[in-house]
């Protein structure tokens, strides 16, 4: 059976960090990733491979630098954590209801509670934040008026790499690695 990696960039279209996807795709065919897919154009991108994904960020790290000429930081996930995030979703309900509200916040390093709580000071209106510890861990927020206007989307996180996906970007990465996931 093969297996996939989904391969998260972050900061893809931001802050002069431009790397259109058939060049992220050629980079990965050039590393010996198999099957390529991009989706969207601000860093998702899945391949075939088993590689493990700790080794596989720094790969693809470094061979970003060398293609692009700017080192970008990438969070890599397999299947089974991806599903396991899904799963661990603390606003599951929201997410069904309103998916461009729900956002999925990728960390390599777990987040201390105290940063949580300090995100938490600044939610209104019935937003929310939550960490899970699943699927190699991530922050879950939720955004009842949207992210626009929040000042909890203001805050950082904590030190270290992060990469937010909205709740319908992590479904579509779902079913590209062919996860079946009951919305």
């Amino acid at each position: 059976m093969t297996d996939h990696r989904i391969i998260l960039f972050r900061g893809m279209n931001t802050g002069g960090v431009r790397a259109p996807v058939t060049e992220q795709r050629a980079m990965a065919e050039a590393m010996g990733l198999k099957n390529p897919r991009t989706l969207l154009a601000s860093g998702n991108l899945v391949v075939e491979s088993d590689r493990d994904p700790a080794d596989l960020e720094s790969a693809v790290e470094d061979a970003f630098e060398a293609r692009f000429g700017r080192r970008i930081a990438a969070i890599v996930r397999t299947p089974e954590q991806w599903r396991a995030l899904i799963q661990a979703n603390p606003f599951a309900a929201e997410a069904a209801d309103a998916p461009s509200r729900v956002l999925l916040l990728l960390t390599r390093d777990p987040v201390p509670p105290a940063a949580i709580d300090a995100i938490r000071a600044y939610a209104v209106d019935g937003e929310r934040v939550e960490a899970v510890s699943a699927g190699g861990g991530a922050v879950v927020f939720w955004f009842s008026n949207g992210m626009g206007g929040s000042r909890m989307a203001e805050r950082p996180v904590g030190p270290g790499v992060v990469t937010g996906r909205n709740w319908n970007t992590v479904l579509k990465l779902a079913a590209m690695v062919g996860l079946e996931i009951e919305a």
